[in-house]
């Protein structure tokens, strides 16, 4: 966490000359960038782990409606058709696992108190009025939520509503065009893939948990804040753009459509 403390400090102090008393909040801003363009391939990955889920959703669901009554007979049929197409029903997951500990380093690194055993020095600067060590509260208590801090935080409270809104109005649309296979597939997966129904009715919730980030926001200091917005903003924009053109269901309703079987699957 301190090699990333130095990389951030040594941002900051290139930016200063243009930025002044803001520079260590915009480091703070394209670090996490630089950071999130470096974990793209995995995100790409996990993306194709999605779409391919979805184009083999209607084979899983017609297995289901041929072995409903032989469980081991559906698993295994399930099995070999994702082993075929060279993908695996949980394909996808383990790119979002991989990047959970870079997350989890730079959330520390931007709300800890200290760093190495010394001082975060990167909380010591200010965004504006505020100083990127504070937290919502302190800005309450020092002119409230209109006051010069205040406005800091409505501004990062605002945007992480409209990306949090727009992330999950996105997603609800993508469930409504792909409920039908989706719910199928749930079903076939569930009696062939024994723990994929948890994980679908995760998926169900994840949208709202885009909301979440508003009330993490309000509770951690200044800084964890802008990484917080910064890392949602890009997720949303990265998903939007490798899921143009229809998303995961336009490969579902192709393949539920007329897309190319293979006897008996």
């Amino acid at each position: 966490m301190s090699v990333f403390a130095h990389l951030v400090s040594l941002l900051a102090s290139s930016l200063e000359p243009l930025f002044a008393a803001s520079a260590t909040a915009v480091a703070i801003v394209l670090f996490t960038l630089g950071v999130r363009l470096a974990l793209h391939p995995l995100t790409r990955s996990a993306v194709r782990g999605e779409k391919a889920r979805a184009r083999l959703a209607p084979r899983v669901a017609e297995l289901h409606r041929k072995h409903r009554r032989d469980p081991e007979r559906l698993r295994r049929a399930t099995a070999e058709l994702y082993a075929r197409e060279g993908s695996s029903p949980l394909a996808g997951c383990l790119p979002m696992l991989v990047q959970a500990p870079v997350f989890f380093v730079m959330y520390r690194l931007f709300s800890a108190s200290e760093v190495g055993g010394r001082a975060n020095e990167l909380l010591d600067a200010r965004l504006f009025a505020a100083p990127l060590g504070g937290h919502w509260a302190d800005a309450l208590r020092d002119g409230g939520p209109f006051g010069a801090q205040g406005l800091v935080y409505a501004v990062l409270f605002a945007l992480i509503a409209a990306v949090a809104t727009w992330t999950y109005l996105r997603a609800r649309r993508a469930m409504a065009a792909g409920a039908p296979d989706a719910a199928a597939a749930e079903a076939g997966a569930g009696a062939g893939m024994p723990g994929l129904p948890a994980m679908a009715g995760v998926a169900k919730v994840l949208p709202l948990l885009s909301f979440g980030t508003l009330i993490t926001a309000a509770v951690v200091p200044l800084a964890a804040g802008l990484y917080l917005v910064t890392t949602t903003t890009w997720s949303a924009a990265e998903r939007a753009w490798l899921l143009r053109g229809g998303g995961t269901a336009a490969p579902s309703a192709a393949a539920g459509k007329g897309g190319p079987r293979r006897p008996g699957s």
